[in-house]
């Protein structure tokens, strides 16, 4: 079993090392978990995009209004407080569910997930949500239609077609 050491601290430590990092095999597994339980809009914006068959489920889990002020084409709508009685009818156990919900401030889609997890499905949660789907500017759909923003240069790459990450 791999072991962090910690150091000594003082009121005058450096605050970003005030608890020491993790262990590089530490890390490593907890990196590594993260991944295993999220994705990011980009990666899920690519594999949609790629056409054919992306692997995965992209599943809204808001309520109808917030649906109708949109959502990711390709998504399938069903409400957190609907899966236990629902999600039988629209998802198939083998293949893997991605969550989202309004944005980064919101949890909702993570009692999706986990609503999904204690039902028997493989599931991640796309980091992010609709606010950064949107933000990202990447297509999305309304009541009233389609729609797109130009993407904001806080959270999407100026000039490229990818971060690098």
């Amino acid at each position: 079993m791999t072991t962090t050491t910690t150091t000594t601290t003082t009121a005058t430590a450096n605050p970003v090392l005030r608890v020491a990092p993790a262990a590089p095999a530490e890390a490593a597994a907890y990196f590594r978990a993260s991944l295993v339980f999220h994705a990011d809009v980009s990666d899920v914006a690519a594999a949609l995009a790629a056409g054919g068959d992306p692997g995965f489920v992209l599943l809204d889990s808001r309520s109808t209004e917030a649906w109708d002020q949109g959502h990711v084409p390709q998504a399938v709508h069903l409400p957190t407080a609907l899966i236990p009685e629902q999600a039988e009818q629209l998802l198939d156990r083998s293949v893997p569910v991605v969550t989202y919900c309004w944005g980064p401030g919101c949890n909702g889609a993570t009692r999706a997930a986990l609503a999904l997890a204690e039902l028997g499905y493989q599931v991640k949660e796309m980091l992010g949500g609709f606010e950064y789907w949107a933000r990202e500017g990447f297509e999305f759909e309304t009541w009233q239609g389609r729609e797109r923003r130009e993407a904001d240069p806080l959270t999407a790459p100026k000039d490229a077609a990818n971060c690098g990450c």
